[in-house]
């Protein structure tokens, strides 16, 4: 402190900074660049589109589905716990919410890696048209998936890969009102296929809603449901 300036007064020299006081960088350019090579390189190669990724139109990077997310989880060599941090159950309201802390630790040296937030409550616009309280568990599980793919973005670097999680997108206009419903022809050889490919209902579930913005087999249009047929047929093929 040399000089006042007013009522200001400085905490250094500006012009004798001793910049070995400030932080180095600890990981090479070139190194940095490996890391991300590598990372892109196990998407390309052993995740799946459709499974543990997702492509929305107008969005240059896809989105991160939940059996991906715990596929990157493992191949880092990350445990995991969730613990809920807040909680709203109002059972004479019909209102539900949970805020869960997903934690990564580390496997060879027992440290945490980071921490991932999810959120989720029962007035949110894909839970309106159905019955709250038959749903609790629904929204617990959305708010521990929010928090996993959460976490596993910071903890592996791969924002710069994938984007936010699907429900942050924005709506798609609702479907045609009148369009034809689809059929029971259509829903079983959904289920069929879903069936036949072992897939798990939440994930096809993601898949129907990242297409079609609809949450339930059941409000597909007949036309939104020939094209989800078609796409679980090529994930078929692909998987086969």
């Amino acid at each position: 402190m040399k000089n006042r300036q007013g009522n200001i007064i400085p905490f250094y020299d500006k012009e004798n900074v001793d910049k070995q006081s400030l932080p180095n960088i600890v990981v090479s350019s070139s190194e940095s660049q490996q890391r991300i090579q590598q990372l892109q390189t196990f998407v390309d190669d052993l995740m799946i589109k459709g499974i543990d990724y997702g492509l929305i139109d107008g969005f240059s990077k896809p989105t991160l589905l939940k059996p991906g997310a715990e596929k990157l989880c493992d191949v880092f060599g990350f445990s995991k716990t969730a613990d809920v941090v807040y909680r709203i159950e109002d059972w004479e309201k019909g209102i539900f919410a949970y805020e869960v802390k997903m934690t990564f630790i580390r496997k060879d040296n027992k440290i945490i890696e980071t921490e991932g937030l999810g959120s989720c409550n029962s007035k949110e616009s894909s839970f309106q048209q159905q019955n709250p309280y038959s749903i609790v568990n629904t929204v617990l599980k959305m708010a521990k998936k929010r928090a996993l793919i959460d976490a596993v973005l910071s903890a592996t670097r791969s924002s710069g890969i994938f984007t936010q999680d699907i429900e942050d997108f924005p709506k798609r206009p609702t479907r045609n009102q009148h369009a034809d419903k689809v059929t029971k022809a259509q829903l079983q050889m959904i289920f069929n296929i879903i069936d036949e490919m072992n897939l798990q209902t939440e994930v096809a579930k993601e898949i129907m809603k990242m297409s079609f913005n609809v949450d339930r087999s059941k409000d597909l249009t007949r036309s939104q449901a020939s094209d989800f047929i078609q796409d679980l047929l090529a994930l078929k093929e692909v998987r086969s």
